[in-house]
């Protein structure tokens, strides 16, 4: 307060500028510093949605099944091709070909690797090992289970979520790949036969318009030739 100036109305309000000025560039800098932390803090907070959502997907991909051959099958639709045409000519029944009961693991493997895909990019370093470890028994041809790799994507989400971790006296049973449900299919062929009948539509549709431009074409002919026929002499 020494170096201020209060004798004269001059050196007042030079006084009061310069405090109203450093007043405005300490709540500059703070705003400022304030932004920063903000939109790092939202980046960070998108970061992790995104990661969790990723994660809660591939846990459900992965270990959607209690029951049933919770293993993957590594066997590719060639193999099963194979496999259905050897059937055939053994005189197996239709639904062990590769378009019956073979479609379902062939789709169980698909979903799998991508939810392996998925962990290895952004999973813990105990999932990336996990899921590095399943994926190279897949690309060797050797069946696999996902239930270490569920157990871990359990309890890496519980955490992040703040939610209790389970109870070590709590048996739950081993899970498995999530088994595509037959709704699914099938909406996938109802989908594939309304655009087959929007296509057939469409080429009707072209098809009566040509037809009736056909139409149109003979009329005028014949209505013109009849009006020269009225106007000649007879």
């Amino acid at each position: 307060m020494r170096n201020f100036d209060f004798t004269s109305w001059h050196g007042l309000l030079s006084t009061l500028l310069g405090l109203a000025l450093i007043t405005l560039i300490g709540v500059g800098i703070r705003l400022v510093v304030m932004q920063t932390l903000q939109q790092r803090r939202e980046r960070e907070n998108r970061q992790i949605n995104e990661r969790l959502r990723t994660l809660i997907a591939a846990y459900k991909t992965l270990g959607g099944s209690f029951t049933g051959n919770l293993a993957v099958d590594p066997t590719h639709l060639r193999d099963l091709r194979q496999r259905g045409a050897a059937g055939e000519e053994q005189g197996e029944p239709e639904e062990d070909s590769p378009s019956g009961s073979f479609d379902r693991p062939r789709r169980v493997r698909d979903a799998v690797e991508a939810a392996l895909s998925d962990i290895i990019l952004l999973g813990t370093e105990e999932q990336v090992r996990l899921a590095a470890q399943a994926a190279t028994e897949l690309a060797e041809g050797r069946p696999i289970h996902t239930a270490e790799l569920v157990v871990s994507l359990r309890n890496f989400i519980r955490e992040v979520l703040a939610l209790e971790p389970v109870p070590a006296s709590l048996d739950i049973p081993r899970q498995g790949p999530a088994r595509p449900s037959a709704s699914s299919r099938a909406k996938g062929g109802d989908n594939r036969a309304a655009a087959g009948g929007r296509q057939g539509g469409g080429r009707g549709g072209g098809g009566g318009a040509a037809g009736a431009g056909v139409g149109m074409g003979l009329g005028l002919g014949v209505g013109g030739s009849t009006g020269q026929d009225e106007h000649e002499p007879r």
